[in-house]
């Protein structure tokens, strides 16, 4: 039987416990387990980093809600990105990333994996011609796509670069992160992998931090998981719970993220104080007609383009309120940060730097009156 999200996102990998009937999967915070006979493992559980029953509901849950038949969770959203370069690529090989990428992952890629003998090249993932060319037959074995993209908000099209990678014999791999599996589903749109920081809209409460991969196919997804174990960047069971109880909320949570990004958009818009509203809801914005096709809504995320410059931006920033002055996204509160001096600091000098003037929105799920009178306040 198909269920939809929400009833997946409240009851995969989630069953009453056996034992006790427990409705609420159980933290099972123990590092080993006792086994009936030598070679013998109850249930296949030996070891925590190996395999832990908290962590398996968050792994299925995932699956479940990406559409793909291997999920796995991490410690955070870099850890699963490692183990899943070290899983497809070798010293050699060619990675195409976003020229508009989060500042943690060309840092992974720029200052610990290039070290390893991984090359990568910085395309626009919005043009597939500028990706097709940046491809590096037999060398690339992975195009790396977010979309939205983080901080500029631009939007790639899944499908078309889908073939793109498989004609070069690549994988696609989609950083989710922005929009949520309930917003977009790149499996279904031929991805192979999805990445998330489930750190943000998955957990969404700001308390917990983790990453998440789902694969497509089950063989490439074995492959990760015996990576997983080998290099041991997993969560513990205390945060894969926290994460699943964050996931019983994803599809209402992002539904009010989107209702109040959508007017905060609206009112940027056209402000005098703002020169440019990033926003693929808004319909001048150059991916909305994509966003419009593959995403179910147009997320929480708005980045602006101050009119005063990069001082104005930072002052907006330090004057905020009830916006919080912070890194990171995704969760209930609504947060503000400047991400040249802040979250893409990393990039700075590098062909993924960012507008002195640009200043980034995590709307949360307040009154959005009370945002709103926040921003006007800030812009000053």
């Amino acid at each position: 039987m198909n269920h939809g999200f929400d009833t997946l996102a409240i009851h995969a990998g989630q069953d009453p416990e056996a034992r006790t009937g427990a409705v609420i999967p159980p933290i099972y915070q123990t590092s080993t387990y006792a086994q009936d006979a030598v070679g013998a493992p109850r249930l296949g559980y030996e070891y925590s980093r190996s395999g832990n029953p908290t962590r398996d509901a968050l792994q299925e849950c995932l699956a479940a809600l990406e559409g793909g038949p291997v999920g796995l969770a991490f410690a955070s959203g870099l850890a699963a990105e490692d183990t899943l370069l070290r899983t497809a690529c070798a010293p050699g090989d060619h990675v195409v990333i976003p020229d508009d990428a989060y500042g943690g992952t060309y840092r992974l890629f720029a200052k610990v994996a290039q070290r390893w003998g991984l090359a990568y090249t910085p395309a626009k993932v919005s043009d597939p011609d500028a990706v097709r060319a940046a491809i590096r037959p037999g060398t690339t074995k992975i195009v790396w796509v977010e979309t939205p993209t983080n901080p500029l908000l631009g939007i790639a099209d899944i499908a078309t670069l889908a073939a793109v990678a498989h004609d070069a014999g690549a994988l696609l791999v989609v950083d989710n992160t922005f929009a949520s599996p309930y917003l977009q589903q790149p499996i279904a749109l031929g991805a192979d992998v999805v990445v998330h920081s489930t750190t943000k809209y998955v957990g969404g409460h700001s308390d917990v931090v983790g990453g998440a991969l789902v694969a497509a196919d089950a063989g490439l997804g074995e492959e990760l998981r015996y990576h997983q174990n080998a290099m041991g960047a997993v969560n513990g069971p205390f945060d894969a719970w926290l994460t699943l109880r964050g996931i019983k909320t994803l599809g209402v949570r992002m539904d009010r993220h989107c209702d109040n990004a959508e007017r905060i958009a609206a009112y940027l818009d056209g402000h005098a104080k703002v020169g440019q509203v990033l926003y693929p809801g808004l319909p001048t914005h150059p991916g909305h007609e994509v966003a419009a096709k593959q995403m179910r809504r147009f997320g929480g995320m708005i980045s602006f383009r101050a009119a005063g410059g990069e001082e104005h931006a930072v002052e907006i920033c330090n004057r905020a309120k009830l916006f919080v002055l912070a890194e990171s996204l995704g969760g209930v509160e609504s947060l503000i940060e400047h991400p040249g001096r802040m979250t893409h600091a990393s990039a700075a000098g590098s062909p993924l730097e960012v507008p002195g003037d640009l200043v980034r929105l995590s709307v949360g799920i307040e009154t959005v009156e009370d945002l709103l009178a926040d921003l006007e306040q800030a812009l000053g």
